[in-house]
């Protein structure tokens, strides 16, 4: 066996999902179950963001929350689809990369699959991307599909 337990983050963005199948995919053949995590902004009451300046907190909670179980829906039915153990998870943080790093550690994953970069656009390459954030702040190994 290749690899035991694969973290697979996922954003919703084409890439991170095309990168999500190719992960399930060598879930497959590695025997390994697997990880989905996606990372959503915590509401702040200062922001720049459209979304957290048109909705209350409990407006913008139920939003992502819906929008991050429809991503976790369709990382669920490839992992169906594919006879892979899939667990998904869902948590708000700041830094999306955090999230990554602990959720690696904390269950014992042996490999991070994910795209080389999402839907954050101009910021991240102003900031850094989250991928090379995760690279640069992780002991476990990172595949990343381009």
């Amino acid at each position: 066996m290749m690899f035991r337990n694969i973290l697979v983050p996922v954003d919703g963005s084409p890439l991170s999902m095309a990168a999500m199948r190719k992960a399930m995919a060598l879930a497959r053949e590695s025997g390994a179950k697997t990880v989905a995590l996606t990372v959503t902004e915590p509401f702040h009451t200062f922001s720049a963001s459209p979304d957290q300046l048109e909705w209350t907190r409990e407006q913008y909670d139920k939003h992502v929350g819906a929008r991050a179980e429809e991503i976790l829906h369709e990382v669920r039915q490839e992992a169906s689809a594919l006879g892979v153990t899939c667990d998904a998870l869902h948590t708000a943080q700041d830094d999306p990369y955090e999230a990554i790093v602990h959720v690696a550690r904390d269950h014992g994953c042996d490999l991070i699959a994910m795209a080389s970069h999402g839907r954050r656009g101009l910021a991240a390459i102003v900031l850094g991307s989250v991928t090379t954030k995760v690279l640069t702040h992780t002991q476990v190994p990172v595949l990343v599909y381009r």
